[in-house]
């Protein structure tokens, strides 16, 4: 299958504008594209994923072996005309000195050609030393073509043009002017997500017209079509199992971090995903568990708090065994308040602790866990079993209850207090990390088998 990797010299270069553009300007040609995106990020697959018409699908060497890695970019692709993969960070950006996790590996590993955005704020000749440097780094990497992006002037972009005809090989495959209108709204913890963004749509319209116009598409096209790597075999989706549960999940403006294939893992294995938004629905639907995923539930605080109906039937359901899986906002939305400077707002009130919002991250980045005996689903593995996952908050909980269970020792990363995460009360299991359901993690099948056990099913 035809595939391209974009990637960038350093983050906030632009790649997922290009990215975003370039979905929906292949979309627009009838294509069907298949976006990926590097890493454990929830935002970015959301506009690449609404751009695209298509659910994005991560790629994460932290939580997933390379074979898997490989089946599953088969699995996603398969039917379609083109994936586009959009790295995270610089492309030989790692944490391993070999660069073994970098989006340089990732694209040599699925054999990508990769499409570099420069950042050409304050850039003229240096250009050429920089891509020369890029190409020579790693000879083994296919380095299709640059996009040269934020260029000042048609002067700029004249300038840079000639200094990497003149020095290097490397193809210019557009030049993005500098222009504030493509900016998507930035938050504290990255780009704001589609899913809360009222104006998504034409923000994506506006990227894709200015990317159609200044890339040439026709030899991205061509670049893609010459992948190296034919695509491995993909692993047959999985097969709906279980007896049948029913699983409130939490979307809305506020409510949304949830990844396509642990959703599709939930319904493979027995569950009927129905979705509630705490922001506006007046009650709980009649469901048999609940999933609180992650969100931006500081900047809906009034509304969570206004709406006490939805709060309450929460609050009861926990309080009557009800089984419960919260991760980082639903777990904020649990705390019996929420506080952003000098205002404070009720929550659910389940947790007998206040979140509190920080200027800066709290928890970031990816985390190594080791479950404890407290862990409460059912599971085949002994305890002690390691968990690779991540976090990015920027709340804290203040005062955590003394009292309380925690399902995880954080080996890496801080999650409640830097020692412990997991808050287990009941069947009520609340976490600041982020799971997925690969790596042989199978958290899906264990929370939908303590569902069951507490239906008594």
């Amino acid at each position: 299958m035809a595939h391209l990797y974009i990637s960038a010299a350093h983050r906030s270069s632009g790649k997922t504008t290009v990215a975003i553009g370039l979905c929906r300007a292949f979309r627009d040609r009838g294509l069907r594209v298949q976006p990926f995106k590097k890493g454990p990020d929830f935002i970015d697959p959301l506009w690449l994923g609404a751009a695209a018409g298509r659910s994005c699908y991560n790629l994460d060497f932290h939580t997933m072996g390379r074979d898997e890695i490989s089946a599953a970019f088969a699995l996603e692709s398969a039917g379609t005309d083109l994936g586009l993969i959009e790295g995270n960070v610089g492309l030989y950006d790692s944490t391993d000195l070999a660069g073994s996790n970098s989006n340089a590996a990732l694209a040599k590993h699925l054999g990508a050609p990769v499409v570099l955005v420069i950042d050409c704020q304050g850039m003229a000749r240096g250009i050429a030393p920089l891509l020369l440097g890029y190409r020579a780094f790693d000879r083994d990497l296919a380095l299709a073509g640059v996009v040269l992006n934020k260029v000042g002037s048609e002067r700029h972009a004249g300038n840079l043009i000639r200094a990497v005809e003149h020095y290097t090989d490397i193809q210019v495959l557009g030049v993005l002017p500098r222009d504030e209108s493509l900016t998507i709204a930035e938050r504290h913890l990255g780009l704001m997500p589609s899913n809360e963004a009222a104006q998504a749509e034409a923000w994506i319209e506006r990227i894709h017209r200015r990317v159609a116009d200044v890339l040439d598409l026709n030899r991205l096209l061509e670049l893609a079509e010459a992948a190296s790597a034919p695509a491995p075999i993909a692993a047959a989706p999985p097969v709906p199992s279980g007896t049948r549960v029913r699983i409130g999940i939490a979307r809305d403006c506020a409510f949304g971090f949830y990844y396509p294939d642990d959703l599709r893992a939930l319904a493979a294995g027995g569950a009927e995903l129905v979705a509630f938004s705490p922001v506006d629905d007046p009650e709980l639907p009649a469901v048999d568990g609940l999933l609180l995923g992650g969100g931006f539930p500081e900047f809906r605080m009034a509304e969570l708090e206004a709406n006490r109906g939805m709060r309450a039937h929460v609050a009861d359901f926990i309080a009557r065994g009800g089984p419960v899986y919260a991760e980082c906002g639903g777990l904020m939305y649990l705390c019996r308040g929420l506080r952003w400077g000098d205002e404070r707002r009720a929550m659910v009130g389940a947790l007998n602790a206040e979140a509190q919002m920080q200027s800066k991250p709290q928890g970031r980045g990816y985390v190594s866990l080791r479950e404890t005996d407290a862990f409460p689903w059912p599971g085949p593995l002994p305890t002690g079993r390691r968990v690779q996952a991540h976090e990015f908050h920027h709340s804290l909980v203040v005062a955590p209850d003394p009292h309380w269970n925690y399902a995880y020792e954080v080996l890496r990363g801080v999650g409640i207090d830097g020692r412990c995460d997991g808050i287990v009360q009941g069947n009520l299991l609340a976490s600041y990390a982020h799971l997925r359901d690969v790596g042989g993690l199978n958290w899906t099948g264990r929370f939908l088998g303590h569902v069951r056990r507490c239906l008594g099913a």
